[in-house]
C-alpha cells in the first residue's frame, strides 16, 4: 500500500490525528475517539524526528536504513478502534482487542521481539460473525509486510507467525526476519476447515470469497502506519490452497495493494473443484456403491501407474515426472487393471464401475450447458493415472471406508466428497439435509443460477492480470502435479489463459509458474523446500527474475535429495548418469513429438541374436512399424528347435515395452542391445533374455579370436532340472585360438583372479556355427591341455558387439541337465562412475524391476546398497548388506549375482 492509496492513507491519517479523533472525509480514514495516535499532531518518524511525509512514487525505493523502530508503545494500540470509513469495503468498524508486547526471550518465542495485535472487524449484518484478525509488528521492522492467506473453508485464525509454506527447512519465519505479518479467519469461526455451515449467511460467504482479505488489509496497513509512522516499502501476499486462491483473487480485484504474490497449489477454480468433488461422489456411491474403491484397490492403481511411468523421466526414483508421457499410457493401464468380464472379483483388479470412478477422478469436468465465473467451462481432472496418490502412506486422504456415504458425509467417506457435500449443502442449496448425490454437476437444473452466483463470489479465475503486472507486480505460482485435492490441471488452464490475455512477453516479465512432480497437496513422494520468499524479494526489489530454482525434498524417507523446479511445461529429466538424488544430474526439458518414442528402436525390421537364462539360444525379430515381435528358439535342451513365440509390444516409455511373454518387459538399449524375456518352456513367468543387433563371428580364414580374446569375470545363473536357480561367479580366459578356461575360487566357489593352475576349472573351445550364427561350446577334460578338437557339446556362446566392445554371453546346456547363462566382462579395474545410469533389470525369478547406479550407490528394485569397486577382484563391485551380492558391468549391461538365497540368483540390467 505504498502507492497512491498509501499516499491518501498517510495524508488522511495526519488530518485525523490532528483533529484528535474527528471524522475524515472523502476516500480517507476516520478514527473514532481514542483512535490510533490520539493526542499527536504529527506522526513521528523513526528515531524521533518529524519530517514532512514524502510523496509516494509509483515504484518507491527500498528503505534506506532498516530496521525501523516503532513510533509508539505496543500497549498504546490496545482498545483502539477504526471507523467503518477507514475500510474501503462495508463494515461497521474495527477494534484492536489486545496488543501484547512479546519479548525476544519469552518462553517458546523464536520470532524476536514484536507487538502481538489481535482484533475484530465488525460486520454490517448483525447476524454475521465478525472477522478476527492478527497482526504482528516486529520491534526491528524491515519496512515490509506479508499478508498470509487461509486454508480449506477457513474459520481458523491465520496469525502470521508461520514460516513460508514449502520454504527451506530451518529458515526463520518472516516475522523473525523483520516482516510485519497479518492474517484473519475469513470472517467466521469454526473448529474445522471442512465446516461449510458459515456459508448460509450472505456476508460470511462474501467475506470467505475474498472480501475479508481487503478489509483485513486496510486495517492492518493502517495499524502498521500508525505504529511505525511510515508506509511499507514493499507489501507481499503468500498463500497456499485456499490461501493461493486468496492471493490470486486479491490481485485480480485490487491490483494496486501488493508488490509480489506467491500462490501455492491455488484453489482458484473453486466452484469447479467443488463440482468435481460432487461428481466423484456420484461415481463412487451410485448403484449402492458399485464404483467405490477400498484402499487395497486404490493402492493397486497407484502401484500399476508407478510401475508403468516411474522410468519415463529416466530415473527410477518413485516420482512420475514425465506426466504427459504417462498420460498416453492411460488406456493400457486401465486395461491391465480390469477384472475379467468387468465384474468385481476382489482386490487384484477393478470392475467396470470402479474403472469408471478412476476415469471420473482422472478426467476434466466439462460444463457444456453453462459457464462458471470468467467464462470458465471446465474443471481440471486429477492426475490419478500419472502419479497422484489418493491413498497410502504418502497422503492423509483416501476414498473412505464405506460404499454408502453418510448424509452429511463424514471422515468415513471420500475426503474429496466431504468438501463437495458441505459446499452443496451450505453454499448452493443452503439445506443441511440436501442429498448431494442428486446434484448433477453438468446439469444442475434449478440450482444452475445459484452455482454461477456462488462462482462469482468465490472463484479466482479472472485471467486479466495486466493491471497488477502493469504496476510492477510479480507473481510466483507453484503446483504439485500429484495434487490430490486441488487439480494442477485447473491451474495450468488458468496459466494458459493469463498468457493468452496479457501476452507472452508480459507473462515472461511478471509471472513464474512452476510445477513439481510427485508433490501432492502438502503430501506426496516429493515435497519441495525452496526459498520462494527470497526469490520474490530479489525479483520485486532488485529486478532479478527467478529462473530454475533447486528444491530439497522434505519427505522423511527421501529427505535431502534435490531436484530442479521447472517452469511449466518443462519437467526434470535425469541425464542418465550421476546420483539420482542430485539436482545437477537433471535438466528441465520440454519434449516435442511422441515422448514415448524410443531412439534405440531400429529403423527397419531387425533381428537380434542372443539367449536366455534357461540356456536357450534364440533370435528376436522386431518390426518397428507394427511393434510385432517373434522369438525363435535356435537351440535348447527344453523345447524343440524352431519353436516360436509371437506378439505385439506396447510402449511404456524410456524404450521399454510390455509383451505377451509372462510379464516380460522388452527394453531397447544403446549400441543395439535388447533385453526382454520369453515364456518358460514349463511353468509360469519368463526366462530373461539378452540379445544383440551385431555379433562377432570368425568365418574368415584363419579362424582367430584375437579381437575378442580376454581375461574376464563371469557372472551368471545355473540350474539343474527343477532345482532352485543358483548364482554363478568365476573367472574365464578366452584365448586367440578359441580355447577357454573357467576358474572358481576353491573356498568361496566364486570370483577369483584368473589362474591357469586353478583347482576348480572348466575347459573347452568354441566353433562357429554358420547355420545358427553363434559359437558352439565344446567342453574338454579339465585335466587336459587346451585343444580345439573333440570334447562334448555343452552349449553355445553369442558374442555381442556393443559399440565395438565385446560382450560374450555363454549359454549353458551341458547334457547333464544343467542350464544357465553367464555374462563375461573384462577382469580389469571398474572405475567409479563407469556404470552410472538407469537400468531395467530382469531376474532369474522371472520378474522386472528398475535399477540405478550412481557412483557407489546401487538401487535395485526397492533396495539401495553401497558398492565397493574392484572387490574381491578387479572388475567386480561388492554390494553392501542392504542388498548383498556382486556386480559386473560390460557394454551397458550389468549382471548382479546374489550372495543370499532370499533374492534372485541373477539380475541382468540394460542401461537406457
Amino acid at each position: 500500500m505504498h502507492r497512491g492509496a498509501a499516499c491518501a492513507l498517510s495524508l488522511t491519517l495526519m488530518l485525523v490525528l490532528a483533529a484528535c479523533g474527528g471524522g475524515g472525509g472523502g476516500n480517507g480514514f476516520a478514527f473514532l475517539p481514542g483512535a490510533i495516535g490520539s493526542g499527536t499532531t504529527t506522526p513521528p518518524a523513526a528515531g524521533g524526528s518529524t519530517p514532512a511525509p514524502a510523496p509516494i512514487a509509483a515504484n518507491p525505493p527500498a528503505p534506506a536504513a532498516p530496521p525501523y523502530a516503532p513510533a509508539l508503545d505496543c500497549a498504546a494500540l490496545a482498545g483502539r478502534t477504526l471507523a467503518a470509513s477507514t475500510i474501503s469495503l462495508p463494515t461497521t468498524g474495527a477494534t484492536v482487542t489486545s496488543a501484547t508486547p512479546i519479548a525476544a526471550d519469552a518462553t517458546g518465542n523464536s520470532l524476536g521481539a514484536y507487538c502481538q495485535v489481535r482484533g475484530t472487524i465488525a460486520p454490517v449484518d448483525a447476524t454475521a460473525q465478525s472477522i478476527q484478525f492478527a497482526l504482528n509488528l516486529p520491534l526491528a521492522w524491515n519496512g515490509k509486510t506479508i499478508h498470509f492467506g487461509g486454508g480449506g473453508f477457513d474459520g481458523v485464525l491465520i496469525d502470521g507467525t508461520e514460516p513460508v509454506r514449502f520454504g527451506p527447512p530451518g529458515k526463520p519465519a518472516p516475522l523473525a526476519l523483520g516482516y510485519a505479518t497479518y492474517g484473519d479467519d475469513s470472517g467466521h469461526q469454526s473448529s474445522s476447515i471442512t465446516d461449510g455451515r458459515f456459508a448460509t449467511n450472505d456476508e460470511q460467504l462474501a467475506n470467505y470469497g475474498g472480501l475479508t482479505l481487503k478489509k483485513t488489509h486496510d486495517v492492518a496497513q493502517a495499524l502498521v502506519l500508525a505504529y511505525y509512522s511510515r508506509t511499507p516499502a514493499k507489501a507481499y501476499f503468500l498463500g497456499t490452497s485456499t490461501g493461493g486462491r486468496d492471493a490470486l483473487g486479491y490481485i485480480q480485484r485490487w491490483p494496486a495493494d501488493y508488490d509480489g504474490v506467491i500462490a501455492n497449489e491455488p484453489a482458484l477454480n473453486y466452484s469447479g473443484t467443488r463440482l468435481s468433488n460432487v461428481a466423484l461422489g456420484r461415481a463412487l456411491y451410485a448403484n449402492g456403491g458399485a464404483g467405490w474403491m477400498n484402499v487395497a484397490k486404490t493402492l493397486l492403481v497407484q502401484r500399476t501407474v508407478l510401475q508403468a511411468c516411474d522410468r519415463l523421466d529416466g530415473a527410477a526414483d518413485g516420482v512420475v515426472s514425465n506426466v504427459e508421457s504417462c498420460r498416453q499410457l492411460n488406456s493400457s493401464i486401465l486395461a491391465s487393471l480390469r477384472c475379467p468380464g468387468g465384474t468385481d472379483t476382489g482386490d487384484s483388479c477393478l470392475s467396470d464401475a470402479q474403472l469408471a470412478t478412476v476415469n471420473t477422478i482422472e478426467s476434466p469436468l466439462v460444463f457444456s450447458s453453462y459457464a462458471l465465473a470468467n467464462g470458465v467451462t471446465r474443471a481440471g481432472g486429477y492426475n490419478f493415472l500419472e502419479g497422484a496418490l489418493v491413498a497410502g502412506p504418502y497422503t492423509t486422504r483416501d476414498l473412505g471406508t464405506r460404499p454408502v456415504p453418510g448424509n452429511p458425509a463424514t471422515s468415513a467417506d471420500a475426503n474429496m466428497y466431504v468438501t463437495g457435500d458441505q459446499w452443496a449443502k451450505y453454499f448452493v442449496t443452503r439445506d443441511p439435509t440436501f442429498n448431494t448425490l442428486t446434484l448433477d454437476p453438468l446439469a444442475p437444473g434449478a440450482w444452475t443460477s445459484r452455482v454461477t452466483t456462488v462462482s462469482a463470489l468465490t472463484d479466482a479465475t479472472d485471467p486479466n492480470l495486466a493491471p497488477f503486472f502493469g504496476r510492477g507486480g510479480k507473481l510466483i505460482m507453484l503446483h504439485g502435479l500429484a495434487d490430490e485435492v486441488i487439480s494442477p490441471n485447473s491451474t495450468i488452464d488458468y496459466y494458459n489463459r493469463v498468457v493468452a490475455t496479457v501476452g507472452a512477453a508480459q507473462a515472461a516479465q511478471s509471472l513464474r509458474f512452476y510445477t513439481v512432480p510427485g508433490m501432492g497437496h502438502g503430501t506426496g513422494v516429493f515435497i519441495p523446500g525452496w526459498d520462494s520468499l527470497a526469490a520474490l524479494e530479489a525479483w520485486a526489489e532488485q529486478g532479478l527474475a527467478p529462473a530454475t530454482p533447486v528444491a530439497m525434498d522434505t519427505v522423511a524417507g527421501t529427505y535431502g535429495r534435490t531436484r530442479p523446479i521447472c517452469q511449466y511445461p518443462a519437467w526434470p529429466k535425469y541425464g542418465g548418469s550421476g546420483s539420482l538424488d542430485a539436482a545437477v544430474n537433471y535438466s528441465c526439458v520440454t519434449e516435442v513429438g511422441n515422448p514415448l518414442a524410443c531412439q534405440y528402436l531400429p529403423a527397419a525390421a531387425t533381428t537380434y541374436k542372443g539367449g536366455d537364462m534357461a540356456g536357450e539360444e534364440l533370435r528376436v525379430q522386431i518390426d518397428p512399424a507394427t511393434l510385432a515381435y517373434t522369438v525363435t528358439i535356435d537351440a535348447s535342451s527344453q523345447r524343440a528347435t524352431g519353436t516360436q513365440r509371437s506378439g505385439t509390444l506396447v510402449p511404456q516409455g524410456q524404450c521399454s515395452y510390455t509383451s505377451g511373454e509372462g510379464g516380460a518387459l522388452f527394453t531397447f538399449a544403446p549400441g543395439g542391445v535388447l533385453s526382454g524375456g520369453v515364456s518358460r518352456a514349463g511353468g509360469s513367468g519368463f526366462a530373461a533374455l539378452l540379445a544383440f543387433q551385431t555379433t562377432f563371428d570368425n568365418r574368415s580364414t584363419p579362424t582367430v579370436f584375437n579381437p575378442v580374446a580376454n581375461i574376464s569375470n563371469a557372472a551368471g545363473v545355473q540350474q539343474a532340472g527343477s532345482a532352485a536357480a543358483l548364482p554363478y561367479a568365476g573367472a574365464v580366459r578366452l584365448r586367440n585360438a578359441g580355447t577357454f578356461q573357467y576358474c572358481r575360487d576353491a573356498t568361496t566357489n566364486g570370483f577369483m583372479v584368473y589362474d591357469a593352475n586353478c583347482m576348480q576349472t572348466e575347459k573347452g573351445y568354441l566353433a562357429y556355427n554358420t547355420t545358427r550364427g553363434a559359437f558352439d561350446v565344446y567342453t574338454t577334460p579339465a585335466s587336459g591341455g587346451a585343444t580345439t578338437t573333440g570334447g562334448t557339446l555343452s552349449g553355445s556362446m553369442v558374442i555381442g558387439l556393443v559399440g565395438g566392445t565385446a560382450v560374450p554371453l555363454h549359454l549353458v546346456r551341458d547334457g547333464a541337465g544343467n542350464v544357465g547363462m553367464r555374462l563375461q566382462s573384462p577382469q580389469q579395474s571398474l572405475a567409479t562412475g563407469t556404470a552410472d545410469g538407469s537400468y531395467i533389470a530382469a531376474s532369474s525369478n522371472g520378474d522386472n524391476r528398475s535399477a540405478a547406479i550412481a557412483g557407489n550407490s546401487l538401487q535395485l528394485g526397492t533396495a539401495t546398497a553401497t558398492l565397493g569397486f574392484d572387490s574381491p577382484v578387479p572388475g567386480v563391485a561388492t554390494a553392501s548388506a542392504a542388498r548383498p551380492g556382486k556386480l559386473v558391468y560390460n557394454g551397458g549391461v550389468f549382471a548382479f549375482v546374489s550372495d543370499t538365497t532370499a533374492n534372485a540368483a541373477l539380475e541382468l540390467g540394460v542401461r537406457h
